[in-house]
């Protein structure tokens, strides 16, 4: 089986080497061919054949092993389930495992079908945002190491410039330097002698200072760490993925309009799950001055410049940003998602170099995934994702985001609470009228002087209608007539006026009223209509028109 990215490098899976019969080698073979029509990098397919070895070998130990995938019975894939439901890890390879079992027409129906239909819970999100001292921590850390790289660069290149215009004095110690960092430029190394015994040593190494890489040729590029170092920056600056720096070209750049010292660079945003068609976007940033956004992509453009010279030189039209060079430029190039090294240079930053990064630096994993989760809840929008994104994946779950939302939350809740209340029923329910209470549209009033609603002139200013969210009210039997039918005529009210003014004036009421109704119980309210007279219905007729005054 052979899988093609979409830079046109071929990988080879074997599935004769599965430990499972013939013809449930050549299923999953079909299942994952079919399934490896939309990947467009090996590290997708790899993933999956990693996954499918797992579940082979779970078939291969099984008791008695089907010969093919028609005879996968619903006992056998419920025991896979349960071997792997209870970890982020396990999930991710059921919902892998499942999506190639679903190619299969024969897997469509059946107790089989039916187990790989049962839901997968997502995984539970396995990193979380920096706290605000951890990322400075980091930030700080890579804008160090950085920081010393370009202006090491920035300082041998105006030497070089100096030694190209012949503005040095010849045979001195600049001119020696300039001369050897001009040979730098054209080959990526500097000078190097090769002794009878096979060694080879830096040819200038007392002139240069030393024979380690910031003496030698880091005198104009920059190693993998501090590519990596500037990766870190611009995640933190922008939120870009990781594998963003991979195939990075060079920004475009263009003086912005009626600003003179000011540039702005578009910048190509790829974005790797967004489909055929939409895998890429641009973005413009503005170097305006020392803080601005762009200011650091006019610094990478500064350290890479000699990197980027040599990469175009070594094959031309080569045009990546995040270029550094190798300390091993022998190794064998092996991630065929990833550009191929071109002499002893390397694009992008692969997981193993940003994990060997932190380490070094006392960091402890890598701090893409954190920093990149940091840089999008603290802008608050989707940065190369959709929205359902952002909110499901990287602002719900993420306990930075929970713990300053919690005044959020709160205010809410206490609005929504005052909400419920000024719906609610607020007064007491009777079981006969009190004589010391004053007789009111819509209930007895225990003390209108104790009125939340108090008039100008002493007394209670409220609306009849709001005495039943009063806690001076009360509500007896002799009430439920007449408060029925002020309900059934509230109602009645909704065909002839539009939503929105319904909602506005008689909204509260309603829930109010039915608030009561469910404490009293509809049997005891709706026990009598026939009680309703016409003192009632006048009564009625008067609120609804809003005539009776309080």
């Amino acid at each position: 089986m052979t899988v093609t990215n979409k830079a046109g490098q071929r990988a080879e899976y074997d599935f004769g080497g599965l430990q499972v019969a013939g013809p449930m080698q050549r299923s999953l073979a079909a299942a994952f061919a079919a399934q490896s029509r939309n990947w467009t990098s090996h590290r997708t397919a790899q993933t999956c054949w990693n996954k499918l070895g797992v579940f082979a070998q779970f078939i291969g130990s099984l008791e008695c092993p089907p010969d093919d995938l028609d005879g996968l019975t619903g006992a056998a894939l419920q025991s896979w389930r349960d071997k792997h439901i209870d970890t982020n890890s396990g999930k991710g390879l059921l919902s892998a495992v499942r999506a190639l079992l679903r190619q299969d027409p024969r897997l469509a129906v059946g107790p089989a079908a039916e187990e790989l239909a049962r839901r997968i819970p997502a995984p539970a999100p396995s990193r979380q945002s920096y706290q605000q001292a951890e990322r400075e921590q980091v930030v700080l850390t890579a804008r160090r190491q950085f920081r010393a790289a370009l202006l090491r660069i920035s300082e041998n290149t105006r030497l070089l410039e100096e030694w190209r215009a012949g503005h040095l004095v010849a045979g001195s110690r600049e001119w020696k330097i300039g001369k050897i960092l001009d040979h730098t430029a054209r080959t990526g190394d500097v000078p190097r002698t090769a002794y009878p015994g096979g060694q080879v040593h830096v040819t200038h190494r007392k002139l240069l200072g030393g024979n380690r890489s910031e003496k030698t040729w880091g005198r104009l590029f920059l190693d993998r760490s501090e590519l990596t170092a500037l990766a870190v920056l611009l995640t933190d600056r922008f939120g870009w993925n990781l594998s963003q720096y991979d195939r990075m070209p060079v920004p475009t750049a263009a003086p912005s309009a009626g600003e003179a010292t000011s540039v702005t660079y578009q910048i190509q945003v790829e974005k790797h799950r967004a489909g055929k068609g939409r895998w890429f976007s641009t973005e413009n940033v503005t170097d305006s001055g020392a803080d601005s956004p762009g200011r650091l992509v006019t610094q990478a453009l500064i350290a890479t410049a000699h990197g980027r010279a040599l990469a175009n030189t070594l094959v031309p039209g080569t045009d990546l940003l995040m270029v550094a060079r190798s300390h091993r430029p022998e190794k064998k190039h092996r991630d065929l998602d990833r550009p191929a090294s071109l002499g002893p240079l390397d694009f992008g930053i692969p997981d193993d170099l940003a994990s060997w990064w932190a380490r070094g630096q006392g960091l402890g994993g890598s701090p893409f995934q954190r920093a990149r989760r940091t840089t999008v809840t603290r802008a608050g929008r989707p940065l190369q994702h959709t929205q359902g994104t952002h909110e499901s994946i990287y602002v719900l779950p993420d306990p930075q985001v929970q713990e300053t939302s919690r005044g959020v939350f709160e205010a809410g809740a206490l609005d929504a609470l005052a909400q419920a209340r000024s719906t609610a029923f607020g007064g007491k329910i009777a079981d006969s009228p009190d004589p010391s209470h004053q007789e009111t549209a819509t209930a007895d009033c225990e003390d209108e002087d104790s009125s939340p609603w108090p008039a100008p002139e002493g007394g209670c200013g409220a609306d009849f209608l709001l005495c039943l969210a009063c806690p001076n009210a009360h509500v007896h039997p002799g009430h439920h007539p007449r408060l029925a039918y002020l309900h059934q005529q509230i109602l009645s009210l909704r065909s002839v006026t539009d939503d929105r003014r319904f909602h506005e004036r008689w909204g509260d009421h309603v829930l109010r009223l039915e608030n009561l109704r469910d404490k009293i119980g509809l049997t005891a309210w709706t026990a009598d209509p026939g009680r309703v007279n016409d003192n009632d219905r006048t009564i009625v007729r008067l609120l609804l028109k809003e005539d009776l005054a309080p």
